[in-house]
């Protein structure tokens, strides 16, 4: 029963999409959503996170997890497959994909902007989770295709000129990052005659000219879509014009997808193909990142726009693990580089959905979003002052958050491998990153002489606290069971 979760997975958000759009209700020429529209939508985000849990929790106690759909095995059929990496990925996704929900029913108070935001995000929601359990390389294209659509609607899903020009921008851009994975998937499908992952990681063991034209392609087409530097000119207008909820799940997962592919086709598919050169020019571009977006986030007039350039920033992290993990031989210390880069990715993830949730309250109360003129605004709305100061201290990489406990590996790497340039990097981008959080954090403090009247919703706060909190807190706290999951020995390292 365990292996079934896997359909599941996939299968209730895309029935609850399908239900959402059942719902609307016809009134003259007019249509409307029906009362029952978020409750399709909260119940659907529920049962879907709540398979995940089991999901996790199977492949905690057994180990991976494989599911061939009909019956039919590879190369015929489509698989399934969940493991350490996978479920970890999961996990984090689906309790941010639930937070969002709850915040949408507080945060979308147009009749139009709910009707066309559950049937797109629930859509959202099972590409990404179909994403993350997919065991061949097409249907993570034809997974990708389906998460770059609705994610692209859900942008413009506020229909002002910015919103639609950024987003159409990012449609475009998604488009030909799929075509050229696309590609690189029809050179290896050519030379081996299977897009299955493990049957090409048994076959492709003599690297080749056609392996690394299919690396390159690949990695730039997903690179593109994870908005590593200097592709990442989509990114701020895309996430900073887009409804609150949008911006958490662009930033915290969309993106996080996009890098979770590069990471595993690396590490499984393309390791004997990918050598030291190429993965110093991935660390060199998320060096780039770090540097630039964190200046441009401290530059920022907006605080969605700030949060949309530290996404630039975090995303550089992520990739200055990649010329770490070439230089350091398959053992403990590998693992253990593994296993900080994927705790990165899981506090970035909680991080930057609860900060761009408490910025999207924000900009709904106080009518803007301009930092400078943010003054009162820890009198009149504390917990979402308080959760943005959370986010942001994962961001920095605080004691006791999990980003702590990866830059700390991350050095520590660096200093055993000899690639001292990265602790510079590091140190920079963590200072500028404390820099641009407490600017906001004291124009939210200061005193304005006519205070705003805000009003405050449980709805909107709680989910932006809670999973600022995770990233703030209990991943850092809590890292050995990640350590587990992915089948390492917590005792080596954190």
């Amino acid at each position: 029963m365990s292996a079934e979760l896997l359909a599941f997975a996939v299968a209730v958000p895309l029935l609850g999409a399908m239900l959402a759009v059942v719902t609307v209700t016809r009134q003259g020429s007019e249509t409307r959503a029906s009362p029952l529209l978020n409750w399709v939508g909260l119940i659907t985000a529920t049962l879907t996170t709540l398979v995940i849990i089991f999901m996790t929790g199977a492949v905690w106690q057994q180990g991976p997890l494989r599911l061939e759909l009909g019956g039919w095995g590879v190369p015929l059929g489509i698989a399934l497959r969940a493991d350490g990496l996978s479920a970890a990925m999961l996990a984090m996704a689906n309790l941010v994909a639930l937070g969002t929900s709850l915040y949408a029913t507080g945060y979308f108070r147009s009749n139009d902007e709910a009707l066309h935001f559950w049937p797109l995000w629930l859509l959202l929601w099972a590409a990404l989770n179909g994403l993350f359990l997919a065991a061949d390389l097409f249907n993570l294209y034809v997974m990708l295709e389906l998460l770059g659509l609705a994610a692209a609607a859900l942008g413009a899903l506020t229909g002002s000129r910015d919103a639609v020009s950024a987003n159409l921008r990012y449609l475009l851009v998604g488009l030909l990052g799929s075509m050229t994975y696309l590609l690189g998937v029809a050179l290896l499908y050519t030379a081996y005659g299977t897009m299955d992952m493990s049957l090409l990681a048994d076959v492709m063991r003599a690297p080749g000219p056609t392996d690394g034209t299919a690396l390159v392609l690949m990695t730039a087409g997903l690179a593109l879509k994870a908005a590593l530097f200097p592709l990442h000119f989509w990114l701020p207008p895309a996430h900073a014009n887009a409804p609150a909820p949008v911006s958490a799940a662009l930033s915290a997962l969309v993106v996080k997808a996009a890098f979770y592919l590069i990471l595993r086709l690396w590490l499984e598919l393309f390791a004997p193909v990918a050598t030291f050169g190429a993965s110093m020019v991935l660390g060199l571009l998320g060096a780039s990142a770090v540097v630039w977006g964190s200046w441009r986030a401290l530059r920022a007039e907006r605080l969605k726009l700030l949060a949309a350039y530290s996404t630039v920033a975090q995303i550089g992290y992520l990739f200055l693990f990649f010329p770490l993990l070439a230089a350091t031989p398959p053992g403990p210390a590998h693992d253990q580089l593994v296993a900080a880069v994927v705790l990165m990715a899981l506090t970035h993830g909680f991080a930057k959905a609860g900060l761009f949730l408490a910025a999207g309250l924000v900009q709904q109360q106080a009518g803007h979003d301009r930092i400078n003129e943010l003054g009162g605004t820890a009198q009149h709305l504390p917990a979402t002052v308080f959760a943005i100061a959370l986010a942001g201290s994962s961001l920095i990489g605080l004691p006791p958050s999990g980003s702590f406990i990866s830059k700390w590996l991350l050095m520590q790497g660096a200093l055993e491998t000899g690639q001292w340039w990265i602790i510079p990097v590091a140190a920079s981008g963590t200072l500028l990153a404390a820099a641009y959080i407490f600017r906001v954090l004291s124009r939210a403090f200061g005193l304005e002489p006519t205070p705003l009247r805000f009003v405050t919703d449980a709805r909107t706060e709680v989910p932006a606290l809670t999973l600022a909190l995770i990233s703030a807190a209990a991943l850092g706290l809590a890292a050995g069971p990640l350590w587990t999951l992915l089948g390492l020995d917590a005792g080596g390292g954190a």
